[in-house]
């Protein structure tokens, strides 16, 4: 065979490799799609039928785990199963609610296993943990993961703050900083109602450090957060803001 038969025929494997592959990949990537927009619509806290969510749980699960979209369908299934969990809590016996909280766990650290750097799966798995069998040292290492993956991630903030100011007192410093930090950083972005039900809630023994956190804040924040605290009767004293005692009578 001649050097320019050669060429062409490398050209053709080449081609037919390139049509090859899209055709074999397409699945792939129809499968995405659905786990994405479910991903999408748990996160934003939409409400499913549970009818839906099995279903669309038995459908990702019956297809062929390509590489191409192996870490969406496996976070979909992740945050599926842990939705089913969730919404099966006292309305199922405890026998099935077991079964699911552990199909849950599984799933979520199997796509763990795909994507370690998911801070908010880590959360997820501390949040299943501490749920169904306590709080232990074992379970405190998952919520550290999720700072370390993701410390400044606003969204996620919102669940992990109220979390982690629960068990403040059994933190290291290090990371008691970090959730002092962060709930300043909720105050910056703008999160007052949050901010505000943590601090009157669970990080109200902490109260004197959550505030001092945000000293340094934008003023136009630390001044809603300080009428907000005023409006629930509490006299704080939010640094570098005055508010007007009458509110405190009203």
């Amino acid at each position: 065979m001649t050097s320019h038969a050669r060429l062409r025929s490398l050209l053709l494997l080449l081609g037919i490799a390139g049509v090859i592959w899209p055709l074999s990949a397409l699945p792939a990537f129809w499968v995405a799609v659905p786990a994405k927009e479910t991903t999408g619509r748990i996160l934003a806290g939409d409400r499913f039928k549970p009818r839906a969510l099995n279903a669309t749980m038995a459908m990702l699960e019956a297809q062929p785990r390509l590489s191409v979209a192996r870490n969406d369908v496996a976070r979909a299934e992740a945050l599926i199963g842990l939705r089913i969990a969730e919404e099966g809590t006292g309305r199922r016996s405890a026998e099935d609610t077991d079964r699911e909280a552990a199909l849950a766990d599984a799933k979520i650290r199997s796509s763990l296993e795909i994507n370690p750097a998911d801070s908010f799966l880590w959360l997820m798995l501390y949040s299943m943990e501490t749920g169904y069998r306590g709080f232990d040292e074992k379970t405190l290492g998952y919520l550290s993961q999720s700072y370390a993956t993701g410390p400044i991630e606003g969204w996620i903030s919102l669940r992990r703050n109220k979390l982690a100011l629960a068990i403040f007192s059994n933190l290291t410093g290090t990371a008691q900083q970090k959730v002092v930090s962060e709930f300043a950083g909720m105050v910056d972005s703008g999160f007052i109602d949050a901010a505000g039900l943590n601090l009157m809630g669970v990080g109200w023994e902490q109260r004197e450090r959550l505030l001092a956190s945000i000293a340094n804040v934008n003023v136009i924040p630390r001044e809603a957060l300080a009428k907000q605290l005023a409006r629930e009767g509490l006299k704080v004293r939010v640094p570098g803001i005055e508010v007007d005692e009458r509110i405190w009578r009203r």
